[in-house]
């Protein structure tokens, strides 16, 4: 069966999306789970000719990658696409969001949705339809039906990780050249766990997961890593750090294999200041940067989040990780509700402790989230394209164009607009960059503290 998977498009909300392009890993790893079919990935980031790769390859099953909630009428318009150019063509929807929100999907144009993990589902689904066999048997989906959404019964997560198959990378060849994480390129993104034991109200992943964690094997992960060709690599674990004596683990066998790579990871603080002693091991191994969720400089503020963790642990963590020269990214939560003053204490606070470009988001319920159905009948707006993590999707306390102004303010403190030009410079060296590639992020920077932007993007969408 031929087999097409798409990757839907970037340039729908603002901030600072422009500015990282990285793999379509989750459609490598089911693209990784059908070796017996001809699939083909298409990014259409990069590549925007739907229409003409549907004349050309002439798929017999389409499935579309939703894990963002700015993507779900991108999605939607996808599978119409699909549907006009062949209408008999099935249509499946997959991801973090299609998952946690299968009920955006019920529409005529889109067949189903994968729900949960793919790598077991998907190939059920193509076998079923290659073989007539009624897909109402196949745990784990949403089946559109005319009257109402079919829901199979739920699928069991996948028990061992090191059995599923390696994601299908060479599918993306022809793109990998313009991946990229800021200015860490050549780049690669892999992952070594999944799940998260923590029930932050404002994440999806520990829900997505059910609450579990699985972790590879040490030697799963590094023959994952020797045949990843790029010299960067983000471990998109929620917590690297979850079992600290794998991560020591994985640290010797990068060394005794002489693996030469860059790597970025997530970690908690708590993690880092229990166990300082695996920094200096990871570092020897390549680990350069971390990012970590600091989300609040107040104690209290940081409780209501569910996080249980400390101020006082992210600034040690800080301290560890600056001492064996760690570079840190920390991101912070910016409430609806902040007045002048808690913007101005935290501009400080990233001055004080001299956070070189922070994460910033502005407090967004995701849908499926429990901070979702907290505050769901508080949303200023449901359009969905204003869920970018940039707009503020709950009342301000502030007027809007001050609550934005403020933001943008954040932006300017927090990145040292020198710095990223010298590494630009850099990285035009390396010859990993054009210089038409460097002025469009530098375009794409520049509108990010544009608070106009902003105020205009939410007035129009709110409205629409």
């Amino acid at each position: 069966m031929k087999i097409l998977l798409i990757q839907p498009a970037q340039e729908r909300g603002l901030g600072f999306r422009s500015l990282a392009v990285v793999e379509p890993l989750g459609l490598e790893a089911i693209a990784g789970s059908l070796p017996q079919h001809n699939v083909r990935i298409l990014d259409l980031r990069l590549e925007n000719h739907l229409r003409q790769i549907l004349q050309d390859f002439q798929p017999d099953f389409c499935g579309i990658n939703c894990s963002f909630t700015i993507d779900v009428y991108q999605t939607q318009e996808i599978a119409a696409a699909i549907k006009a150019w062949r209408k008999d063509v099935p249509v499946f929807v997959g991801g973090h969001h299609a998952s946690l929100s299968p009920s955006d999907f019920y529409c005529p144009s889109i067949d189903g949705v994968v729900v949960g993990e793919g790598e077991k589902t998907s190939p059920e689904i193509v076998q079923a339809l290659e073989s007539g066999k009624d897909l109402r048997t196949i745990p784990g989906i949403v089946l559109n039906q005319a009257a109402r959404p079919y829901y199979t019964p739920e699928r069991p997560l996948i028990g061992h990780l090191d059995e599923l198959p390696l994601p299908a990378r060479h599918l993306t060849q022809r793109y990998r050249y313009h991946y990229h994480l800021g200015f860490q390129k050549p780049f690669s993104i892999m992952e070594t766990a999944r799940g998260c034991p923590y029930r932050c109200d404002f994440c999806s992943v520990w829900k997505f997961f059910q609450g579990k964690c699985r972790m590879k094997s040490p030697q799963r992960v590094l023959d994952e890593i020797k045949i990843i060709r790029e010299k960067f690599i983000f471990l998109a674990d929620d917590n690297f750090l979850l079992s600290v004596p794998r991560a020591k683990h994985i640290a010797e066998l990068l060394m005794e294999n002489r693996v030469k790579k860059h790597f970025m990871f997530q970690a908690r603080s708590d993690a880092i200041v229990q166990h300082p002693e695996v920094i200096p091991l990871l570092r020897r191994a390549g680990f350069w940067k971390v990012y970590i969720g600091f989300e609040k400089i107040d104690e209290d503020a940081l409780g209501l989040l569910n996080k249980h963790n400390s101020v006082q642990n992210n600034e040690e963590a800080l301290k560890i990780l600056r001492a064996h020269g760690m570079e840190v990214i920390a991101s912070f939560i910016i409430d609806p509700s902040f007045q002048v003053n808690d913007f101005r204490r935290l501009r400080q606070y990233i001055l004080d402790w001299k956070l070189y470009s922070p994460s910033l988001t502005i407090l967004t319920p995701l849908p499926g989230t429990d901070l979702f159905a907290r505050v769901k009948e508080k949303l200023v707006t449901t359009n969905y394209e204003l869920f970018d993590y940039v707009h503020a999707v709950l009342p301000t306390k502030l007027k809007l164009a001050d609550f934005y102004r403020e933001f943008t303010e954040l932006y300017k403190v927090g990145y040292a607009w020198s710095q990223i030009g010298w590494e630009g410079f850099r990285a035009i060296l390396r010859n990993t960059f054009s210089i038409s590639h460097l002025i469009s992020m530098k375009r794409a920077a520049w509108a990010a503290v544009e608070p106009l932007n902003y105020l205009a993007g939410h007035e129009r969408k709110v409205l629409s």
